[in-house]
């Protein structure tokens, strides 16, 4: 009987999170096992050649850096969640580029102790889902009624404003109802869910706490 497929993850990661929302949606079976990336296991750092999750063991394989973990899976597993449209096929992986782009505007917002670079991060972000929500159609999902890797992307992204949005309103929503719907489509989708543990708010707002960034000290939202 084949082995299950082990993901290798911090529980807190977005990256982790689309590859097991892509396991998830593709009904694949998995283990996982979390690190703490503050102290990096041996085994751990003889597998990743960067040091950083996700990896994924494949029986004797391993496989990292996520984009190529959730491109191994949908060209792997059922049923495929990239267009089948080849210049479709190639737009979606730029989106896919682009909300990595987006979580990096993330980070900074939630750690940076720098007001500057806040500032500038949530209106890089706010350009962003901008430019996102021009080019979401009827939805509810990214690319229409199917289920996309897209999805798998920026899902993790808008997670963070589960939490965030309590802390204080940085209106990086503010005047866009496509992605705002689409954010509340996506955070009901099981795959979604279940991509986190249940406590995954209160381990995030113990990271942002140790962080001590400009976004812990704000005024609490309203």
């Amino acid at each position: 009987m084949p082995q299950n497929p082990t993901l290798v993850s911090f529980d807190l990661c977005p990256y982790v999170q689309r590859a097991a929302i892509v396991l998830k949606e593709k009904g694949v079976a998995f283990d996982r096992i979390d690190i703490d990336l503050a102290n990096k296991p041996d085994w751990f750092l003889k597998i990743s050649p960067r040091g950083k999750v996700p990896v994924l063991k494949v029986g004797e394989e391993v496989l990292f850096e996520s984009a190529a973990i959730v491109e191994y899976l949908d060209e792997t597993y059922t049923p495929r969640l990239h267009p089948q449209d080849a210049v479709a096929r190639a737009r979606h992986r730029a989106w896919m580029e682009f909300g990595s782009a987006a979580l990096g505007d993330i980070w900074t917002i939630e750690t940076t102790g720098d007001q500057a670079a806040f500032d500038t991060a949530v209106k890089a972000l706010k350009e962003k889902l901008a430019r996102i929500e021009a080019e979401l159609g009827d939805g509810p999902y990214f690319a229409g009624e199917a289920f996309t890797i897209v999805d798998a992307v920026f899902a993790p992204a808008f997670r963070y404003f589960d939490l965030l949005d309590t802390i204080t309103d940085l209106g990086v929503f503010d005047g866009l109802p496509k992605v705002q719907e689409w954010r509340k489509v996506l955070a009901e989708r099981p795959s979604v869910r279940e991509a986190v543990a249940p406590d995954y708010n209160d381990r995030l707002r113990r990271f942002l706490e140790k962080k001590d960034g400009l976004i812990v000290k704000l005024p609490v939202a309203a």
